[in-house]
């Protein structure tokens, strides 16, 4: 049994099996229709538990078509369906799933929610989501890099704009994957120090440059997300614009790239905020990919968690 919390945590070698698993189960599938059950069924008469603490769209979906796909059914619980960690501890909450479901994938605010469901559940949990990482996505985003541009090892990644929980996993995957690493954001929004010091300790090259076109020169992909939460006060929001407004991603900015870089964004975005229409629908951008691909990523950490 495998736990998938974060790609920090997942030795390198997995998680280029899971890399590799991903492009193959996505390689069987085509021309299939999406309702399609896959050849093999490693889910076959399993039930997953999907918790959303957070709204959700592609993490919800993609979860639910990929067990289904693979021959298992899923369980949807939003955070008030359960009151997760109100009443009954996680640890108990863990400890009673796990006599009902094969599998916990969890989508929540904060980080000891998922250790704590890790620690006491006796079946694999995946990270689907915290405050403080997202690494299915960044999964999905090297599984579409290398479909596009060949092996992520040793290319130049240029993350704009706020230093959040995707963008820590990117960090994660510096260090894992073997490609450098730049972070173009003003200061109060850098990503945790502890973060960047454990790529660089393993080799990888990790920058702040607070000269967005700067950072971007040589790069091979270049990524963003939204500048605000859903949860953001409308100060917070105000703040964060005038704070990002200097990052955002327009053409431009991609002009100082590699002439064949590709942009990404985990959606949902805000056209016009962080990245312009231009660049969303032009020729570089992979984010539909990307949000296909979190599909048979996913399926991959599936499968690696029940070691099929």
């Amino acid at each position: 049994m495998n736990h998938f919390l974060d790609i920090h945590t997942t030795s390198a070698d997995d998680l280029h099996q899971i890399i590799a698993s991903a492009k193959a189960t996505k390689q069987a599938r085509l021309g299939q229709p999406k309702g399609a059950l896959d050849a093999e069924l490693p889910l076959k008469d399993k039930m997953v538990a999907l918790i959303f603490e957070k709204p959700s769209t592609r993490t919800r979906v993609s979860f639910d078509v990929g067990v289904r796909q693979m021959g298992g059914q899923t369980m949807v619980l939003s955070g008030a369906d359960m009151q997760l960690g109100h009443g009954e501890t996680i640890a108990d909450t863990a400890r009673v799933l796990s006599r009902y479901v094969d599998m916990i994938m969890i989508r929540t605010f904060e980080e000891q929610t998922l250790l704590e469901m890790a620690e006491y559940a006796t079946v694999p949990v995946i990270n689907g989501l915290t405050n403080r990482t997202h690494p299915c996505q960044i999964m999905a985003d090297i599984l579409t890099f290398e479909e596009h541009n060949g092996p992520i090892k040793g290319k130049k990644v240029v993350w704009c704009g706020d230093g959040n929980n995707v963008c820590a996993s990117f960090i994660h995957a510096a260090g894992q994957f073997g490609f450098d690493f730049t972070f173009a954001g003003p200061e109060p929004l850098d990503p945790e120090m502890g973060f960047i010091e454990e790529a660089r300790a393993k080799g990888s090259k990790i920058e702040i440059v607070r000269d967005a076109e700067e950072a971007v020169k040589g790069a091979d992909l270049v990524v963003t997300d939204t500048w605000v939460s859903m949860h953001d006060p409308q100060s917070a929001r105000e703040r964060r614009h005038n704070q990002l407004r200097p990052y955002r991603v327009d053409r431009k900015l991609m002009s100082h790239a590699n002439p064949d870089a590709l942009f990404m964004h985990c959606l949902p975005a805000h056209r016009g905020d962080e990245v312009t229409n231009n660049v969303m629908d032009g020729p570089q951008s992979v984010i539909f990919d990307e949000a296909e691909n979190r599909l048979h990523a996913q399926k991959a950490i599936m499968r690696w968690c029940v070691g099929v």
